[in-house]
């Protein structure tokens, strides 16, 4: 018998590889493929179906990829929209897979067609739910795909889909759902890495509503920003557009040569806070690595060439984080990182940082002081705010970057740093010049004893 989970890093995505005897089957494939082929190989067994829990809008799925490598059966949930590919599936459906059977259960909500799968053992006992983005550890699924003005509808799907459907299935059955914490797909999702029907009925505050109207305002009251690049993999996941081989790998390219191609491209550099701050190359986005998934689809555009820079590694973890995200034009990464930039004789940029105990001081001694902070109002109401600040959450800064004023310096502040620094790049990149990033944020304002206003 064969089970694995297979994470990809940065999206918290979770895919499932399950087998017996010759058989296997895939559920919610990510777009590299070649790990469940070479899993199923090596097990001896033969991918014969894949199967999606809903129309993926984070990810570019790799369904029909691993059809076209296999020649597995795709079935594809939400069929009340025009795939292009595969086959609908339909609640109760089952699959023999050795001596394994598969349930498809309706369970409408995160989308209208959403599907979960019931895994029996061999003795036909439940053994494992696959949730898709139905329920997660510790959160429920999005509502708010359709638009705000479908989201109380499908918060009421999704509690029936919940309630009368999945939590009845018995509190010892393992729960596998598509996502893990860090996921855009939910606001708040544990980090149980494993978990059950049953630790969820205890422990998961959405599960924990008295009442069907009770469960619904607490939805739609924590809905988080819907990412604008959503849109393009929802296209992409409905027509399935197959890209057989292996994923293409960026080429290294010479300062000189990165710096020529860099007038057309958009520059994507994913070190720590403090070494972009230090120097990077004019005009770039500032996005460190675990946060590339999450914030890549706010700050870069499909219709420009991507440069990298980055440190060690790293650049093959770009690379594949942002063609999962359906980012194919990589028009290659900087041999050398910065240090071959500087070799060159190229021109660095920079943006200031202070600390805590500096901003603390400045305003204990009476200075004014412009504080933009880019946190969620969610940390804002959990954490406290400066007296002054101004707030603007990160995702909400192209809209409104008009708010911030260009003819005094401007504080930045997150909750460590981290998303200051790449609010800062993406307003330096279009003019603004007094920037200055808070090094620390929240955390280390807290740690300080500095004032803080609830």
């Amino acid at each position: 018998m064969l089970l694995e989970r297979i994470v990809s890093a940065g999206l918290a995505h979770y895919s499932y590889l399950m087998g017996d005897k010759n058989q296997a089957l895939v559920i919610d494939p990510r777009r590299d493929i070649d790990v469940y082929i070479k899993m199923a190989s090596e097990a001896g067994m033969r991918i014969a179906h894949v199967l999606e829990t809903h129309r993926n809008e984070d990810y570019f799925v790799g369904s029909m990829e691993l059809a076209g490598r296999t020649g597995a059966e795709v079935w594809h949930a939400d069929n009340q929209w025009d795939y292009q590919y595969g086959y609908p599936v339909t609640s109760g459906q089952r699959w023999r897979v050795g001596r394994l059977e598969v349930e498809a259960i309706a369970t409408p909500g995160h989308t209208p067609g959403s599907m979960s799968y019931l895994l029996r053992d061999p003795s036909g006992i439940p053994w494992m739910l696959f949730s898709g983005d139905a329920l997660f550890a510790g959160e429920v699924g999005r509502i708010d795909l359709l638009g705000k003005e479908m989201a109380a509808e499908n918060a009421g799907l999704l509690y029936e889909s919940l309630f009368a459907r999945l939590l009845p299935l018995g509190d010892e059955v393992i729960l596998c759902p598509a996502h893990g914490s860090g996921s855009v797909c939910g606001e708040s999702i544990a980090e149980r890495l494993w978990t059950t029907i049953g630790l969820e009925k205890k422990h998961n505050t959405r599960l924990q509503a008295k009442s069907k109207e009770q469960f619904v305002a607490s939805i739609i009251k924590s809905q988080p920003d819907r990412p604008p690049y959503f849109r393009r993999m929802e296209k992409v996941n409905l027509e399935g557009r197959p890209i057989l081989g292996a994923l293409p790998s960026p080429q290294p390219l010479d300062a000189k040569s990165f710096s020529a191609l860099s007038e057309k491209a958009q520059i994507l550099d994913t070190r720590q806070e403090v070494a972009f701050a230090a120097a990077h190359v004019p005009g770039s986005q500032s996005i460190w690595l675990d946060g590339l998934a999450s914030f890549a689809g706010w700050f870069l555009s499909y219709d420009r060439p991507i440069l990298l820079v980055g440190e060690g590694n790293s650049v093959e973890n770009m690379a594949a984080i942002l063609l999962r995200l359906g980012y194919d034009d990589i028009a290659g990464f900087m041999a050398g990182g910065m240090l071959s930039w500087h070799m060159s004789g190229l021109e660095s940029a920079a943006i200031r940082t202070l600390t805590v105990q500096d901003l603390c001081r400045m305003l204990d001694e009476g200075e004014t002081i412009w504080i933009l902070d880019v946190r969620s109002e969610s940390e804002r109401e959990k954490d406290g705010k400066i007296e002054g600040m101004q707030h603007i959450h990160i995702t909400a800064l192209a809209e409104r970057m008009d708010e911030v004023p260009k003819d005094r310096e401007v504080h930045i502040f997150c909750g460590s740093g981290m998303r200051s620094m790449v609010a800062a790049s993406f307003l330096k990149a279009r003019g603004w010049k007094r920037l200055a990033v808070i090094l620390g944020g929240m955390a280390g304002w807290r740690s300080r004893m500095c004032p803080i206003k609830k």
